[in-house]
């Protein structure tokens, strides 16, 4: 199209340069002397009446000469674009095929690497479920135990050695656990279940904290169904939330809400016969609330105490004094200069809060996570993080003496500030890591045989 529009616009100036020259011309067609048509223009010259000689003037000879030189080239590139329109053609379809073919191929190379990464996938899939598997196989698989005995000297208070004391594995027949069926009577703890979750912190002040029930309650204000909550965290913790029952309390509606005369210290608190009975925040001060009156009820200092730190569980947060309750009354559970940090046991007035007796272990406060009374028997929880630890120690305040065990322990979320055990349900509260559980506990009879 192009070459057209070319030819026209040269036929355009061939005609303009002609009409500069003159106002009209003739075109004569006749033959040759070799019998060759020819065409002539006859045009008449403005400028000139006549001709100087018989030559054709310059000008119509320069524009003929530039008429054939364009005849040439527009032969030429007519020839060029019909040629090169066609190579182009040929160019531009082996390049498609070309690339074509290579996206063929790359998609087939991708779906055999996807192909190959879904069957890696599969294989790492049914890996892991055998690893569960086997993991799961080995937590139900009791530990071996290494026995050591009551002479080793990692037993002496006076050695350090002590804090790594391993589990002395005593065989119980199954008589001793099971006499009549099963057993109800006040023995030494056999085993405990899996926590139970009943409520659940929605809070940063309810990270760790004391729930209880009241195993004697008396009056008819509260029973034994009635469920008490302190959350732990902060300066002055003084609130006592009550809620009728369990229902209420997973629900989070409490039916009253006590404050305290005075700010409760941690997670050391507990619950017994209509009174909270609670250390006073950094003082080694005791107190009971009565619950129906809601009125400080009595107050004693717990003789050379350590408190606000310096003499905690594992865990820290100034566990100092944890009160406990279980089948024999009211126990306070701390360390002071004399112990240099071992546990001591006091069992207390009740009503007064006076110190009745007091029993001194070989098991250092600061190397156990939690304890509860059991019985008249300390137990302590090994680790307040591990989700599989032990109940590692027990100390018999019937005949003074103490000695390591292995009871399977769970921390399923692993932050476990607070254990007590409750008599009247035989189970144990706890508070971890912003859940309140409970776990069901089974007791067995003394070997007889063990000295």
């Amino acid at each position: 199209m192009w070459v057209q529009v070319f030819l026209l616009c040269i036929s355009c100036f061939t005609l303009s340069t002609l009409s500069q020259t003159q106002d009209r011309a003739s075109l004569h067609r006749s033959n040759d002397r070799a019998g060759h048509c020819q065409y002539t223009f006859t045009v008449a010259s403005p400028e000139e009446s006549s001709c100087s000689g018989n030559n054709m003037k310059p000008e119509v000879d320069g524009v003929l000469s530039r008429l054939t030189l364009l005849e040439a080239l527009v032969s030429r590139l007519i020839a060029g674009e019909d040629g090169g329109a066609g190579t182009a053609v040929g160019a531009t379809e082996e390049g498609l095929q070309e690339a074509f073919t290579q996206v063929t191929g790359e998609r087939n190379q991708l779906q055999q690497d996807k192909e190959q990464l879904n069957r890696q996938i599969q294989g790492l899939q049914r890996r892991l479920e055998e690893l569960s598997a086997e993991a799961e196989s080995l937590r139900h698989k009791p530990c071996q135990q290494t026995h050591r005995p009551a002479s080793d000297p990692a037993y002496d208070i006076g050695n350090g050695a002590y804090q790594e004391m391993k589990a002395e594995v005593t065989e119980v027949p199954a008589s001793h656990l099971f006499p009549e069926g099963n057993f109800t009577g006040c023995g030494e703890l056999q085993s405990v279940g899996d926590p139970v979750m009943h409520k659940k912190a929605d809070s940063i002040t309810g990270k760790y904290g004391v729930w209880l029930q009241d195993p004697e309650p008396l009056g008819d204000l509260y029973t034994n169904k009635t469920a008490w909550r302190i959350n732990a965290v902060g300066k002055d913790v003084r609130q006592l939330f009550a809620y009728e029952d369990m229902d209420q309390f997973s629900q989070g509606f409490p039916m009253k809400v006590l404050v305290l005369p005075e700010p409760v210290e941690s997670t050391g608190a507990t619950m017994y016969r209509g009174s909270l009975y609670y250390q006073r925040r950094r003082s080694r001060t005791l107190i009971r609330y009565d619950l129906a009156s809601e009125k400080l009820a009595s107050r004693s200092d717990l003789p050379h105490a350590g408190f606000h730190g310096q003499y905690p569980y594992s865990w820290g947060g100034y566990t100092d004094i944890d009160l406990a309750v279980d089948e024999q009354g009211l126990w306070a559970i701390y360390s002071n200069n004399k112990a240099k940090g071992a546990i001591v046991i006091s069992q207390l007035d009740p009503e007064s809060l006076e110190v009745k007796r007091s029993w001194e272990t070989n098991i250092r406060k600061n190397t156990v996570a939690n304890a509860f009374m059991v019985c008249g028997r300390l137990y302590t929880v090994a680790s307040y993080t591990a989700p599989n630890t032990t109940i590692n120690y027990v100390f018999d305040t019937a005949t003074g003496e103490g000695r390591a065990v292995a009871v399977p322990f769970k921390n399923k979320y692993r932050y476990n500030s607070m254990v007590d055990y409750n008599h009247a349900q035989r189970k144990l509260h706890a508070w971890d890591n912003f859940h309140m559980v409970t776990y069901d506990i089974r007791l067995g009879r003394a070997n007889q045989g063990r000295s």
